[in-house]
């Protein structure tokens, strides 16, 4: 188990709406402000996607990605900013002909899911090694792709994190590892819930926590009813803990959290009353091998 435990709390991620929490963070402004609210709470890392402030859809626009990141930086120089690439990977076959697009389709080019990553330099950007269903869609990350998003990650001088949903995209992170594509020591993310990915559940995470390649720093989280005890099996395993209302919006069955950082403040009462202590800024740089 760590001694020192990292907290990365997901403000409002890809898919979350307003009709799962009213008070999902949309604007630039509000994700700022619960990315802030996360810091206070206590988590060391705040991982980052953009809406359109006018539809709440999900959006890849530099200007709201630098907006956050400037009212971020306005008042809090140490949190960890952890930016997403995920968007821009799924491909929703039509009805008429699967080898047309649909119109759920987001796919696009490598380079433009990192244009952002490249402009703004943040501490960490997220990197998908999974290629699998969702839903009625599927998100392709080929190992070319995934290849051209990490050299360009590293050209932006960030630290990318490994999202991995099941043991294949273990084996690419070894693969690429070999190849020289990646750099050790290298950081993941175990997404456990995720329908037709790892399940929820100790025996699996503990499973992909083996297979990690070493040296290794790893977070393991689950989705939905499962996010507290995931967080806790992560810390229980060796790994570091996230919450948010990309994840889930309950505090417990039926009660809504407040915002993220009561999220936050649950996963470090919880953690600290298994002993542990939780990592501020400059520790968490310091274990995820980040410029101070």
């Amino acid at each position: 188990m760590q001694p020192n435990v990292i907290i990365t709390c997901a403000v409002t991620g890809n898919l979350t709406t307003r009709e799962h929490h009213p008070d999902l963070p949309v604007t630039p402004e509000e994700i700022a402000n619960a990315c802030l609210e996360a810091a206070d709470a206590g988590a060391a890392i705040a991982h980052i996607h953009v809406r359109d402030p006018e539809t709440g859809k999900p959006s890849m626009e530099l200007k709201y990605y630098r907006e956050v990141m400037e009212r971020i930086r306005a008042k809090n120089d140490a949190l960890i900013l952890n930016i997403t690439t995920g968007p821009g990977g799924r491909y929703h076959p039509s009805e008429e002909n699967p080898a047309v697009a649909g119109p759920r389709t987001t796919l696009m080019r490598p380079e433009k899911r990192v244009e952002h990553i490249l402009e703004l330099k943040p501490d960490i950007a997220t990197l998908d090694l999974n290629t699998m269903t969702f839903g009625n869609e599927v998100v392709i990350n080929t190992p070319g792709n995934v290849k051209i998003m990490a050299d360009m990650i590293y050209d932006a001088g960030s630290k990318p994190e490994l999202e991995v949903f099941d043991t294949g995209h273990i084996q690419l992170a070894h693969d690429m590892l070999k190849a020289g594509t990646l750099k050790a020591p290298t950081l993941y993310n175990i997404v456990t819930g995720v329908k037709y990915g790892f399940p929820a559940t100790p025996e699996v995470m503990a499973l992909a926590a083996r297979l990690l390649p070493q040296p290794s720093v790893w977070t393991g989280f689950g989705v939905g009813r499962m996010s507290f005890p995931m967080a806790v099996q992560s810390y229980l395993l060796g790994g570091h803990v996230r919450v948010g209302l990309e994840d889930n919006s309950y505090l417990s069955k039926g009660v809504l959290a407040k915002g993220n950082g009561e999220l936050v403040e649950r996963a470090r009462d919880l953690i600290e009353k298994l002993g542990a202590t939780i990592a501020d800024p400059s520790q968490a740089r310091a274990i995820l091998g980040l410029p101070a």
